[in-house]
C-alpha cells in the first residue's frame, strides 16, 4: 500500500479499539466530530469522508458497522484491481472484515488487525480460506508474471488438483510432485498459463544513461536485447537508476513506467563512490558529468550490496547495465525525480473536488498554498507537511513548491477553483520558462515532473447554482489591474460587450479597487438591455454561500466583494421562476433550429 491507511472512528464506544490499532501501526485516527473525544483529525459526515478517502485511493480501516463503509463507497465501485483496501472492525475489536481490496492488501491487513486485537478475521476469499495464501499477491519483492492466469490456477487448487512448486517455496505450501498446478519461482523468462504461475524475484537493478532527448524506443530496445541475451526476465527488475542530471529524460521515465518500477536518481558523487567496481570506467564521462560511469554506477548504487552482473551495453545514444543483489530489493536508495501536482480543489466543498485531485493530495508529502485553501481540504490534509503563504505571495509559493519538488519530494500546490484559471498553474510554467537571469528556478526544479489536474472553477460553480447561464458563448475577465494594465481591461470589456458574450467577472473589487466594476456595468449597458440578468455568487460551496440576482442597471459595487463571482448574461439570457426558484439560462438557439431557421 503506497499510502498509509486511515482509521475511521465514529463513536466513543470504538475509541479504545481505534487507538489500539493506531498505537500498533502508527496510523492516524480520523474521528466523527462531536462524537469522538480524541482523534488526529475530525470529519462532519462519515459517508462523505469515507467516499473522499476511497476516491483518493486511501486504504480505510473503519471502526464501525460494515454497512456504513459499504454505503459510503458504493457509488465509486467499478474496478476491483484499482480499489484500495477497505476493512471494517467491530467497536470491541472482536471481528475484522475485509470488505474490498482483498488481494490488494485487505486480507493481510485484516489478519494483522485481528492478531493485535485478539479478534477474528472474517476473510471470505476462497484461496485465503482454503490455502491461507493469495496467489495473485506474492510476498514483497516478488512479481507475478502472469496475473491474468491466477484465477484459473486458484480454482484448480480449490478443486483439489494439488500444487507443484519449482524453485523457492515463498508461500510455505506443501508441494506435490504430481500436482497439476505449478508455481514457478525464477529470474528467467518462463512462460506461464492457466495451470502455471510464474514469480520473479526482483533482485536486479538496472542502470541507464542516454544522450539528451534520446529516442525512447532506442533505450527500450537496448534494455530488451540485454535482458534477452542474458536470459533475465523483465519482472526480475526491481528499479531503474541514473544520474540526477537525467531526471527529466523522457526515455528513462518512460522506461520505468513501462517496467512498472521506481526510477531513482543519484548525484555524481554518489555514483563515483562505486568507481572502483566499474567494468568500464571512463575519464571522458568523468570530465563531462563528474563520475566515471553512469549506467554501471547507477545499477550498483540502486542495489543492496550489489555486484555488477552485466557490464555496460550501448547503442549510439543509450547505455544500460545490470547489477544483482542477493535478496529482492524492496527499499531503494537515491531519490525520486520529484513531482509537483498543481491542484484545483474547486470552490471548497469536498463533493466538488475531483477524485484525481483528492488522490494527488493523498499521495503528496507536502502541501503548499494559501492557508485557507489548504484548510478547505479538511482531514485530507492532516499529517502532511504544509507550507502556508499569504495572499500576494503567489510567486514565492510557486517557486517554493518547485524547489521542494526539486529535492525529490512529492509536492501539491493547492489552489481554489481550477488551478489553470486565474490561479497558480500559469505562474509555475512561467517560472520554469524564465532564463537564469530572470528570477526563475534552479536547474533541478526544471527537471521535476509537473502534473496539472482540473478543478471546478468559480464560473462553473456559479453557473450550476444559477441554472445554465453559460449555455451559449461566454468569456471570463478579471477586473484586477494589479497584473493587467487598466487599458487592456477596458479594451476587453468593450470587445466582450460588443460580442454579446455572457461574462464571468473574477476579482471584481477589492478594498482599494472600487471603480472598474461600475465602469464594466456602464460599458455593458451600451450594448445590452438594462434588465439583463446578473448573478452574484459568493463563497460557493462553503457554509456562508449566498446567491443573489440583479438587473444589470441595478448592479451596485458595494454589494460585491473579492469572494464574489459576477455572472452577467448576454442580451439573450433569461431569468425565470422555474421549479423551486429563479433560474438563469442562456438559450443556444434550439427553438430556431426546430422551426427550421438554422441550416
Amino acid at each position: 500500500m503506497a499510502v498509509n491507511p486511515v482509521i475511521l472512528c465514529l463513536s466513543r464506544s470504538g475509541e479504545a479499539t481505534a487507538h489500539k490499532i493506531a498505537q500498533s501501526f502508527g496510523y492516524d485516527v480520523h474521528g466523527r466530530k462531536d462524537r469522538v473525544d480524541q482523534a488526529d483529525a475530525y470529519f462532519d459526515n462519515a459517508l462523505d469522508h469515507v467516499r473522499d478517502l476511497f476516491a483518493a485511493k486511501v486504504p480505510v480501516i473503519g471502526v464501525c458497522a460494515s454497512g456504513i463503509l459499504v454505503r459510503g463507497v458504493a457509488p465509486l465501485l467499478n474496478d476491483k484491481t484499482a480499489e484500495p483496501p477497505v476493512v471494517s472492525v467491530a467497536d470491541d475489536g472482536s471481528t475484522v472484515v475485509p470488505l474490498l481490496g482483498g488481494h490488494r492488501g485487505a486480507n493481510r491487513l485484516a489478519k494483522e488487525l485481528a492478531d493485535i486485537l485478539s479478534g477474528h478475521a472474517a476473510v471470505t476469499t476462497a484461496g485465503d480460506v482454503a490455502l491461507g495464501v493469495a496467489l495473485d499477491e506474492p510476498p514483497l519483492g516478488w512479481r507475478l508474471a502472469n496475473p491474468e492466469n491466477a484465477k484459473g490456477a486458484m480454482a484448480a487448487l480449490l478443486a483439489g488438483d494439488g500444487v507443484k512448486i519449482e524453485g523457492e517455496n515463498i508461500w510455505d505450501l506443501e508441494t506435490d510432485p504430481k500436482g497439476a498446478v505449478k508455481l514457478v519461482t525464477t529470474d528467467k523468462p518462463v512462460a506461464g498459463d492457466d495451470m502455471t504461475l510464474v514469480y520473479h524475484p526482483q533482485k536486479y537493478t538496472l542502470g541507464v544513461g542516454c544522450a539528451r532527448n534520446c529516442d525512447p524506443q532506442e533505450l527500450w530496445d537496448l534494455v530488451q536485447k540485454t535482458l534477452t541475451d542474458n536470459n533475465i526476465a523483465q519482472g526480475s527488475i526491481a528499479g531503474i537508476g541514473s544520474l540526477d542530471l537525467k531526471a527529466d529524460e523522457p526515455a528513462m521515465n518512460l522506461l520505468a513506467e513501462r517496467f512498472g518500477v521506481p526510477f531513482r536518481i543519484f548525484t555524481a558523487d554518489k555514483l563515483e563512490a562505486h568507481a572502483g567496481n566499474l567494468a568500464n570506467p571512463s575519464d571522458v564521462v568523468f570530465a563531462e558529468v563528474g563520475c566515471h560511469g553512469v549506467s554501471e554506477g547507477a545499477a550498483l548504487a540502486l542495489g543492496n550490496n550489489a555486484s555488477l552482473q552485466i557490464e555496460k551495453q550501448k547503442t549510439k545514444n543509450a547505455t544500460c547495465a545490470l547489477a544483482v543483489s542477493s535478496e529482492p530489493v524492496t527499499e531503494f536508495k537515491g531519490r525520486s525525480r520529484g513531482k509537483l501536482s498543481i491542484i484545483g480543489i474547486g470552490p471548497g466543498q469536498a463533493s466538488w473536488r475531483t477524485p484525481e485531485a483528492s488522490q494527488l493530495v493523498a499521495e503528496a508529502e507536502e502541501l503548499v498554498g494559501y492557508g485557507l485553501y489548504i484548510d478547505l481540504l479538511g482531514p485530507l490534509a492532516h499529517g502532511k507537511t504544509r507550507s502556508d503563504f499569504h495572499l500576494g505571495a503567489e510567486e514565492d509559493r510557486c517557486r517554493f513548491a518547485l524547489e521542494q519538488a526539486a529535492k525529490g519530494k512529492n509536492v501539491a500546490l493547492i489552489c481554489s477553483g481550477d488551478a489553470g484559471i486565474y490561479a497558480m498553474g500559469a505562474l509555475v510554467f512561467e517560472l520554469m520558462d524564465r532564463g537564469p537571469d530572470e528570477m526563475g528556478v534552479s536547474d533541478a526544479a526544471h527537471r521535476v515532473e509537473v502534473k496539472c489536474t482540473p478543478g471546478v472553477s468559480a464560473l462553473q460553480g456559479a453557473a450550476a447554482r444559477a441554472g445554465a447561464p453559460l449555455g451559449h458563448d461566454f468569456c471570463a475577465i478579471s477586473l484586477s489591474d494589479l497584473l493587467t494594465h487598466r487599458t487592456d481591461i477596458i479594451k476587453r470589456l468593450n470587445a466582450a460587450a460588443e460580442g454579446d458574450f455572457v461574462i464571468a467577472f473574477y476579482n471584481p473589487v477589492s478594498m482599494k479597487r472600487r471603480t472598474l466594476l461600475a465602469e464594466a456595468r456602464d460599458i455593458l449597458l451600451q450594448h445590452r438591455p438594462a434588465d439583463t440578468p446578473v448573478m452574484l455568487a459568493r463563497s460557493l460551496g462553503r457554509s456562508d454561500e449566498s446567491v443573489r440576482y440583479r438587473k444589470l442597471s441595478e448592479l451596485e459595487v458595494d454589494e460585491v466583494d473579492m469572494m464574489t463571482v459576477v455572472l452577467v448574461g448576454s442580451s439573450n439570457s433569461k431569468l425565470a421562476q422555474l421549479g423551486e426558484g429563479p433560474r438563469m439560462y442562456t438559450p443556444r438557439g434550439y427553438a430556431r433550429k426546430i422551426d427550421g431557421d438554422l441550416s
